[in-house]
């Protein structure tokens, strides 16, 4: 429940990397009451750095690499950009997010890891992969090794560099590319005279590993240059490789060097209490940091120890605290796996090696990600024992859509509305939007409003608008105008500036793109966000829903499952790549597929009451019946999994009683009735159109599908 207390600073996290990982985890543990927290990643998982040898090995999916920042957002409460930085005004305290925009802060941290890319190599760019970033290496490389599997690629690699992470992902790469039946040839590439980063005996049991996987060293030499084929050294000689990768050492991302923050070989100068020199409103941690008062090697270990400090230096930061300093270990363990279930353990001059260590190895990292994954379950309010009947205490009340009032309460109420006595309000029952007579067009005009389900308040408008445009499209209009009504949680002046400078940005650029002009609107501050639109449009005839035929075919333009998948996120169960793809193309305009399908005997779009409510609303008015098949219809990923698991919206029971279906079954049936936001175009068109219109749509991007075809007889819905 939304307290008293407004919120007043703004906490920003640039980058997913392990500290701030951390920190979310202990933020949602512990929220700083009144801060707002923002996490910006490119993409909606962070790969964790100690299990890609075992993953580029195949010991371990991408799944269990991945560290999940969607869900970690959903725990702390925070909101999650899409996106990467590539400037940072420290003076003005603004951040630049690329294709995005612009976001101010009070407090921020930098976690943004490193790069082994190395373009200063001709021929890198085109022919070669960087260790780091890992999501890129790690796809390069599966994809890589189906192809050594099928037999189109030689299983012939070079990696340049010899230190710990060259030897220890050549040895992985050999070990997978043996395990496929295939005979390795892997290089590492060395400018030094032998390999670096371990001690004599450390390195003598490494040399080992490698000669019984067919790793081969290649030292004292140096790269000119990368072709598709192979790896051309100084002096002529050639190394053949079909897949050439870099860990060659630490490289700060570029974009630093332009930020004017103070950089030791491009990495940002933090001191003891890791904020950056000479500010106390910016930090950094992990490889992007230089710890002045005590340098030392890029590794994860102090990257995980030093995120207790920074949540509890960021929390200071914030609230006008006490801050703590970071002590490095002088000395730490190196675990190094050694391509199949073996590592190498080195500290302090010590080596021991064999298969306990591999296990000891895999349980520190499987413990590291349990912390990530398996997160507290938060006690929730107590239900009190005394209540009254007929409420589902246990159920939460679903957000967009999904908060819709029930079907059929809904035709109750509506039955007490007198009905139109004007002669310019031409509307007739169940259309999507109200008609009015306005000169020799038709004007029409709807109205909605979402209860927020997503903390980035641009994300929510952008989805919002495309869905209050929904009802305009769907009856063949041009988009006029729209006028906003913003409610927005309790915030400090600072920050509602902020946020409605966010909120009114995207809004503006959704519905500009659609041809219609903002031209005011509401806001007010209240419980919690809600963002909606009342939108007008013109068109010479309204396409409604009573236009249908026997024969017609039923086509859909984008897949269903948003109420499932969205509930199943409030409750910290769906896959965090899942849910960020599906709400990108929730925001996604629908304008060109309504062109499309401009000729439609009937249209709507399918929103709260499901794809089978809006469908039987077009069969009821049309005097028409429709046979869906179910194996047809797109469905989000994720979707049919979670909602087989249980998972469904809290106005998920009304859709069924509203709109019954016969036939078919399990989960996907059940799909039918979950409530879709921003949904897809639902249109009954000719059926020898049909494939044309199909192609068109894929084409403009749509997800489209035909789903099925109306039939005569009383308005019923089969799944054939």
């Amino acid at each position: 429940m939304q307290t008293d207390l407004p919120l007043t600073r703004d906490l920003v996290l640039i980058g997913g990397g392990h500290a701030h990982a951390l920190v979310m985890r202990r933020w949602g543990m512990n929220p700083l009451p009144g801060a707002r927290l923002t996490v910006i990643n490119p993409g909606p998982t962070a790969p964790y750095t100690g299990m890609l040898p075992g993953h580029v090995a195949g010991h371990y999916s991408r799944d269990d690499l991945d560290i999940d920042l969607v869900r970690l957002a959903r725990f702390a409460n925070a909101r999650l950009i899409d996106g990467a930085v590539d400037h940072i005004d420290a003076d003005a305290r603004r951040i630049s997010i690329a294709g995005w925009g612009a976001l101010e802060y009070d407090v921020a941290s930098i976690d943004v890891g490193i790069t082994a890319e190395m373009p200063e190599i001709k021929g890198f760019t085109d022919h070669g992969t960087g260790a780091k970033p890992l999501g890129r290496f790690a796809a390069r490389w599966r994809a890589f090794l189906a192809e050594v599997t099928a037999g189109t690629k030689p299983p012939q690699v070079a990696v340049i560099g010899g230190g710990v992470a060259g030897v220890e992902l050549s040895l992985a790469m050999a070990h997978a590319m043996k395990s496929a039946g295939k005979v390795p040839q892997v290089t590492v590439i060395e400018a030094a005279e032998h390999l670096t980063g371990t001690g004599d005996k450390a390195r003598r049991v490494l040399l080992a590993a490698m000669k019984g996987l067919g790793v081969s060293p290649c030292t004292g030499a140096r790269v000119d240059r990368i072709a598709e084929d192979h790896v051309a050294l100084d002096g002529g000689a050639t190394i053949p490789a079909a897949f050439v990768t870099a860990a060659a050492g630490a490289r700060p991302h570029g974009w630093i060097a332009g930020t004017g923050l103070p950089l030791e070989d491009g990495f940002i100068c933090v001191g003891r209490t890791l904020a950056v020199e000479g500010r106390g409103d910016l930090f950094a941690a992990g490889d992007c940091a230089h710890l002045t008062h005590a340098p030392r090697p890029k590794a994860g270990v102090f990257a995980v120890r030093q995120a207790p400090i920074l949540h509890d230096n960021l929390r200071a930061a914030l609230s006008g605290g006490r801050m703590k300093s970071f002590v490095p270990q002088s000395t730490y363990l190196k675990l190094i796996s050694m391509g199949g279930k073996s590592a190498l353990a080195e500290k302090g001059g010590l080596t021991f090696s064999g298969s306990l260590l591999w296990r000891w190895k895999d349980h520190i990292d499987r413990t590291f990600m349990d912390k990530l994954k398996k997160l507290p379950v938060m006690s929730a309010p107590a239900v009190p024992n005394v209540r009254a009947m007929g409420g589902d205490a246990a159920k939460m009340l679903c957000a967009g859509c999904g908060s819709k009032i029930a079907g059929d309460a809904l035709a109750q109420a509506l039955t007490a509305v007198a009905p139109s006595v004007r002669a310019d309000v031409l509307s007739r029952p169940g259309d999507d939007a109200a008609v009015l007579a306005h000169g020799d067009e038709r004007q029409v005009i709807t109205t909605d409003h979402l209860r927020a389900f997503t903390n980035d308040p641009a994300l929510m408008t952008r989805i919002a608008a495309v869905h209050a445009l929904g009802d305009v499209w769907s009856m063949g209009a041009k988009p006029q105008a729209a006028l906003a009504q913003i409610t927005l949680p309790r915030l400090s002046e600072t920050l509602q500036a902020r946020t409605l400078e966010e909120v009114l940005r995207a809004a503006s650029d959704v519905f500009t793109a659609a041809g219609a002009d903002l031209v005011g609107g509401h806001s007010t501050m209240g419980a919690e966000a809600v963002i909606g639109f009342t939108v007008t449009g013109l068109c010479d005839a309204p396409i409604g829903h009573d236009g249908a035929k026997p024969g017609d075919a039923l086509l859909l333009t984008r897949p269903i499952g948003t109420g499932v998948v969205l509930a199943a996120e409030m409750a910290g169960a769906a896959r965090g790549g899942d849910v960020l793809a599906m709400l990108e193309r929730m925001a996604a305009p629908q304008g060109d597929a309504a062109a499309i399908l401009s000729g439609a005997h009937a249209m709507t779009d399918v929103t709260g009451f499901g794809l089978a409510g809006h469908l039987m609303a077009i069969c009821r008015a049309s005097g028409v019946a429709a046979e869906v098949t179910l194996d047809a219809v797109p469905v989000y990923d994720g979707a049919v999994e979670l909602s087989d698991a249980g998972h469904f919206s809290s106005l998920h029971a009304a859709n069924v009683r509203g709109a019954p279906v016969t036939g078919g079954s399990g989960a996907k049936l059940a799909l039918l009735h979950d409530p879709q936001t921003a949904g897809g175009m639902l249109a009954a068109v000719p059926a020898d159109q049909a494939k044309a219109l199909l192609a068109r749509l894929r084409d403009a991007g749509h997800e489209a599908a035909r789903i099925g075809t109306f039939t005569a007889g009383m308005p019923a819905i089969a799944c054939v």
